[in-house]
């Protein structure tokens, strides 16, 4: 297995050429001008998001962000993918220990190879890690405290509201790095049984529910490694887009997508099935699903959970609805 201050505006310039809807224009104009005003960050423990994540927003948008097309991009993919892998090595036999602690980047063998980015299941998450290493390494100076961990997951936060409709998952900034490696054997196998899986969602935490939504996140997925033959194709036929398309499509698919046998087994699974069924055509209910599994998801692993933790959430950008949302948006607001 392989996540939002507003986008949205109305470009005034393409609003020349198409008759002039007032109400429309003062509302986009209401939202630019929220835009515009930077949001206090909210606070966790009294303490107040650090100014850096802002930047390091900007940063991540422009990386994740495909300007031909307003959509999420390839990076942004990865960047999700990775943010389940740093943390979905954990289960409850842990403790508080591993889970969301960088070591998906920082763990390394005897020989100073990479550990996790080496092992099959993190086959081609090698690329992203190297980006954000170097956010990290950009941004962790002048008394700024920038871990990979939070690197990992706020890149995973910021990718999905990259991606047009994607929710603002709640994000806390304060992990703990670890060079440690994580488990073998802790991560979804994709030709793994539907019972099987659920068992190991189980063992982390989650419910039929919790693991129907996150399965939600192939929505933007591509695959390139499961087969060969058919390297890049999409787990939908929308995968620059934040939708429900996926659970539909698992069902019933179209050409040119490639569903995961794992899906496909977890879509008929007793437990997990009716809970996939219930998300088609109901991206409502699956955002919020979604978005509250992915926050549980992030601090799988940190000692004292929230309780050490800085809310940063402010400083991942909104959501936008859709494709044409970005693309109208002045550039300096994307990458806000």
């Amino acid at each position: 297995m392989h996540i939002p201050s507003s986008l949205l505006v109305v470009s005034a310039l393409s609003s020349m050429t198409n008759a002039f809807d007032l109400k429309a224009y003062s509302n986009n104009a209401i939202t630019a001008f929220e835009r515009a005003v930077p949001a206090f960050a909210k606070r966790s423990g009294g303490t107040t998001c650090p100014t850096v994540w802002n930047s390091i927003a900007g940063d991540l948008t422009k990386m994740f962000l495909d300007p031909t097309n307003g959509q999420c991009n390839d990076d942004a993919r990865a960047a999700i993918r990775a943010a389940f892998h740093d943390c979905g090595s954990w289960d409850k036999s842990q403790g508080s220990t591993g889970g969301c602690d960088g070591s998906l980047i920082l763990s390394k063998r005897a020989d100073g190879t990479p550990d996790e980015l080496n092992r099959p299941e993190n086959k081609g998450l090698a690329d992203i890690a190297g980006k954000l290493l170097a956010v990290q390494q950009k941004w962790n100076t002048g008394g700024n405290k920038v871990s990979v961990a939070d690197v990992i997951q706020f890149a995973g936060s910021v990718a999905i509201v990259t991606c047009p409709g994607g929710p603002r998952v709640q994000t806390y900034v304060g992990r703990i790095d670890s060079p440690k490696g994580a488990p073998d054997g802790r991560l979804p196998d994709v030709r793994a049984s539907g019972a099987s899986l659920f068992q190991l969602f189980q063992d982390k935490g989650f419910s039929a529910v919790d693991l129907a939504a996150l399965l939600g996140a192939h929505s933007t997925s591509k695959q390139f490694f499961v087969d060969q033959a058919t390297s890049g194709q999409s787990q939908d036929s929308t995968p620059g887009l934040w939708d429900v398309k996926y659970y539909g499509e698992t069902l019933n698919p179209p050409a040119g997508v490639f569903v995961f046998p794992s899906d496909t087994n977890l879509a008929k699974d007793p437990s997990v099935g009716p809970e996939f069924k219930g998300f088609v055509n109901n991206a409502g209910k699956w955002n919020g699903k979604f978005a509250d599994a992915m926050l549980r998801l992030s601090l799988l692993g940190v000692p004292g959970g929230t309780n050490n933790l800085i809310d940063c959430t402010n400083s991942v950008p909104k959501g936008t609805q859709n494709k044409r949302d970005i693309r109208a948006a002045p550039i300096n607001d994307r990458v806000r």
